[in-house]
C-alpha cells in the first residue's frame, strides 16, 4: 500500500506544472506589455536556460477557441482617451492557425464629433480570409495624431493575446482620410506592420500647418512596401495633383501604383484591384529583423524601427555629411524642416553593421540570435569609423523585456548594444 502511494505521489508531482510552466503561463497571461514585464524577474528566479526561454517565447501562448463575427472591443491609450474597434473574425476561426490581419482606416473623420462607433463593424472593403479590424477616428482624434498611434499599436498588442495573429502580416488600409492616415502611421510606427496600403488618400494633406507638428518624415516610409491607388476623377485628389508626390517617393520607397483614370472619390474600382490588393499583401510579408533600415525623428516618442533604437539626438564630432556613403538616396524634402532632426540609416550584413548617422548622439542595437551568430565576434561602423567590436553576451533579462514589450513570437532580441558616437 506505501509503494502504491509513493508511486501515486510521483506520479502527480510530474504532472504538476513547473515554476518555469507557471511562471511562463503567468507572462502569457498578462493584459498588457506592462503587465508582462512586471513578471520577467519571476520567470529569471526560476532558473530557466535563455535557449529554454527563446523556445518557449517562439512557441508562445496557447490559444483557444475565441468570439468570431464582428466583436466589438474598447481600449483607452495613455491619455484616457477610449477608443472603440470592431474585429471581424471569420466563422471558422482555428486557435492552431495563424491569420493574416488587415486594419481598415474609414474616412470622413472631420464630420465626426464623437468616439461612438458608426455602421454595423463589418470592412467596408472584403478580400481574403483574414481578420479585419475597423477602428474609429473623429475630429478630436484624427488618424495623424499620436493619440490613434497608440491606439493601433495597442489594438495589435490587445488581440495578439485573443487570436492567433500571425506577426509578420498586419498591415495598415485606408480609405480617403484613412488612407491618408496610413501614410501617417508608417512614417510614424513601422515596426509592426508588413505594408501600407492608402487608397484615395494625400500624403501632402499631412503638410497642412494645423497637422504637421514637425515630426513627420516620408524617409521612414523606406522600411515597408507600399500600394497606392487613387482617381484621375476625384474630386478632393486626383491624380493630377497626388501623383507627382508619389512618383517623387517612388524614388525611394516601395510603390505599387494603381491610378484609376476614370473612378471618383469612392472605390468602385475594388472588385477589378481586389486580388491584386490581396496577392501584393501576400507577397510582402514583414521581415522581423530587416538588413536594412532607415529612422529619422526629432524626440523619444517616435525613436524606434525594429532593431534600433535612437536614444539620444545631438551632432557628434566627425559625423557623415552625406548619407549616399551607404547607397542610400537623400530625399528632396516634401516637408519644411525648420530644425535638424536625428536619422539613422543601418546595413547588416552578417555580424557587421555599418551605420550613417545625423543629428544623433547615441543608440541602441538589439540583436537577435535569428539574425546574429552570437558565437562570432559583432562589428559596428559608424560614419566611417568603427565604434564596437567584440562579443554580444546573450542576456534572458534582456530577452524576456522586450518579449514582454513587443509581444512577437519572431521578433526576440537577445543582447542590447548601446552606441555611442565619439564627439
Amino acid at each position: 500500500m506505501k509503494l502504491a502511494l509513493s508511486m501515486l505521489a510521483v506520479a502527480l508531482l510530474a504532472q504538476a506544472p513547473s515554476k518555469i510552466d507557471t511562471a511562463f503561463d503567468k507572462f502569457f497571461a498578462a493584459k498588457s506589455p506592462n503587465d508582462a514585464e512586471k513578471m520577467v524577474d519571476d520567470i529569471v528566479k526560476t532558473g530557466v536556460t535563455f535557449d529554454e526561454a527563446m523556445q518557449r517565447l517562439k512557441t508562445g501562448r496557447a490559444y483557444t477557441t475565441q468570439k468570431t463575427g464582428i466583436v466589438m472591443l474598447s481600449n483607452r491609450t495613455k491619455g484616457g482617451i477610449e477608443h472603440f474597434y470592431a474585429l471581424n473574425v471569420p466563422a471558422n476561426y482555428n486557435p492552431a492557425r495563424r491569420y493574416q490581419v488587415r486594419f481598415q482606416l474609414h474616412g470622413g473623420v472631420g464630420g465626426r464629433q464623437n468616439n461612438q462607433p458608426r455602421g454595423n463593424g463589418e470592412s467596408a472593403l472584403p478580400g481574403a480570409e483574414q481578420i479585419y479590424v475597423v477602428p474609429y477616428s473623429w475630429y478630436d482624434a484624427p488618424w495623424w495624431s499620436d493619440d490613434q498611434v497608440l491606439n493601433l499599436n495597442a489594438i495589435v498588442d490587445s488581440i495578439k493575446r485573443m487570436y492567433n495573429v500571425d506577426e509578420n502580416r498586419v498591415v495598415v488600409a485606408g480609405v480617403s482620410d484613412g488612407g491618408t492616415g496610413a501614410y501617417y502611421i508608417g512614417m510614424r510606427d513601422t515596426t509592426p506592420y508588413a505594408s501600407f496600403l492608402p487608397l484615395n488618400g494625400f500624403i501632402m494633406v499631412l503638410a497642412n500647418r494645423d497637422i504637421d507638428d514637425g515630426q513627420i518624415f516620408p524617409n521612414n516610409l523606406r522600411n515597408k512596401p507600399m500600394l497606392v491607388v487613387n482617381g484621375g476623377k476625384d474630386r478632393l485628389y486626383p491624380t493630377s495633383d497626388v501623383e507627382p508626390f508619389t512618383r517623387h517617393l517612388m524614388t525611394g520607397v516601395k510603390i505599387d501604383y494603381y491610378p484609376q483614370p476614370e473612378a471618383g472619390h469612392n472605390t468602385a474600382w475594388w472588385p477589378d484591384l481586389k486580388d491584386t490588393f490581396e496577392k501584393f499583401v501576400a507577397d510582402h510579408p514583414r521581415d522581423p529583423h530587416p538588413a536594412k533600415l532607415t529612422w529619422e525623428a526629432m524626440s523619444q516618442d517616435h525613436n524606434r524601427a525594429h532593431w534600433l533604437v535612437i536614444d539620444q539626438f545631438g551632432m557628434p564630432s566627425g559625423e557623415a555629411k552625406n548619407i549616399s556613403d551607404l547607397n542610400i538616396m537623400e530625399e528632396q524634402p516634401l516637408f519644411e524642416r525648420p530644425r535638424h532632426p536625428g536619422r539613422v540609416d543601418l546595413v547588416r550584413s552578417g555580424n557587421t553593421i555599418e551605420a550613417i548617422t545625423k543629428g544623433v548622439a547615441e543608440f541602441t542595437l538589439l540583436l537577435s540570435p535569428d539574425a546574429f551568430d552570437f558565437n562570432q565576434p559583432i562589428k559596428v561602423v559608424a560614419n566611417g569609423r568603427t565604434v564596437f567590436e567584440g562579443r554580444a553576451e546573450r542576456n534572458l533579462k534582456t530577452l524576456l523585456k522586450w518579449a514582454a514589450r513587443d509581444n512577437d513570437r519572431t521578433m526576440l532580441y537577445g543582447a542590447e548594444l548601446k552606441i555611442k558616437l565619439p564627439r
